[in-house]
């Protein structure tokens, strides 16, 4: 499978990221190691999480998905084969969150204890810390690079503003720049992306790698109605604000495509974001191992001019 490059990180990965938000939430760790082997023996080979995944379940205080990731690659001697995401700075208890030096130092063990590994090989920021400095940040990053502990950094959630402040913080203090982006973006989702931030992006030759690539599963098409929320977790989670006139209308052209080249919506979805100027890959999850390769088959999807004018239009 032809690999992109994450922009200047010196990485480069299949155009497909396998999201482990669901690891220890709605898929249990045998169903976690299924869809994570079927991942790999597809030919893809990045896969994101966050020390806080998934905190949010009952029961749950986050750590969970990054250790489902580090017992199925000790298991199974994959961790060569895959290009490893996380995240910092999401609250994880008392004292724990933020973008400090001396957090990130803590963090980082752990999420590295947690992951059975010696290095991660793209560290994000996961929110903008307005009490802490860049420099500081990026100072604590370029320790860890220098130690061997993450190969290349990156940041989450961050707008043009920000992420351009960011770039001037490194290149004045003489620190590695976030060479990764990971914002909020699909097909029904696009203010915070398009324009400024994605010229940024482009112009800096930044890595793109999208979030909620399925609008919370709302492109997959199957919630219609609100009787429909209650289909899955997600549904009740956050569907409903998508079910409006512009919504239908982005479904109605996602139904269209799909008819026409023969696949689902979900797979037309994410084949927009891998043919959209910008994007790297969209990250997508699974939680069954036919979703697996629905996205699987994602990958394969080819859209004409044609397709992504009338998909773009239907958004508009």
């Amino acid at each position: 499978m032809q690999k992109r490059p994450l922009g200047r990180s010196g990485l480069s990965i299949a155009p497909l990221v396998f999201g482990g938000n669901v690891f220890g939430w709605t898929a249990d760790q045998a169903t976690s190691f299924a869809l994570l082997d079927r991942f790999v023996d597809a030919g893809f080979d990045a896969v994101d999480t966050a020390d806080v995944y998934s905190a949010w379940a009952p029961g749950n205080s986050g750590g969970e998905s990054e250790t489902i990731i580090g017992n199925w690659m000790k298991t199974r001697g994959t961790r060569s084969k895959i290009t490893l995401i996380t995240k910092v700075g999401s609250p994880m208890g008392e004292g724990k969150k933020g973008l400090s030096a001396r957090y990130i130092a803590e963090a980082v063990e752990a999420s590295l204890k947690r992951l059975q590994t010696d290095v991660i090989d793209l560290y994000l920021s996961h929110w903008p810390d307005p009490e802490t400095p860049y420099e500081e940040t990026l100072g604590a990053y370029d320790r860890l690079v220098k130690a061997g502990k993450v190969r290349a950094i990156g940041c989450s959630n961050l707008d043009a503003g920000q992420l351009a402040a960011s770039l001037q913080a490194a290149k004045a203090a003489g620190l590695p720049r976030y060479e990764v982006l990971q914002p909020e973006y699909n097909l029904h989702d696009r203010a915070k992306f398009d324009g400024a931030l994605a010229d940024l992006c482009v112009a800096e030759d930044i890595g793109v790698i999208t979030y909620f690539s399925l609008a919370k599963g709302f492109l997959s098409g199957k919630y219609r109605s609100e009787a429909d929320l209650g289909k899955s977790p997600r549904g009740e989670r956050g569907v409903k604000p998508y079910l409006t006139e512009r919504g239908f209308r982005i479904l109605k052209a996602l139904d269209a495509v799909a008819e026409a080249r023969g696949v689902t919506q979900a797979e037309v979805a994410l084949a927009w974001l891998m043919h959209r100027k910008g994007v790297t890959a969209p990250i997508a999850s699974a939680t069954t191992l036919d979703q697996m390769e629905s996205l699987v088959r994602s990958a394969g999807v080819s859209l004409s001019e044609a397709d992504m004018a009338a998909l773009d239009a239907a958004g508009d």
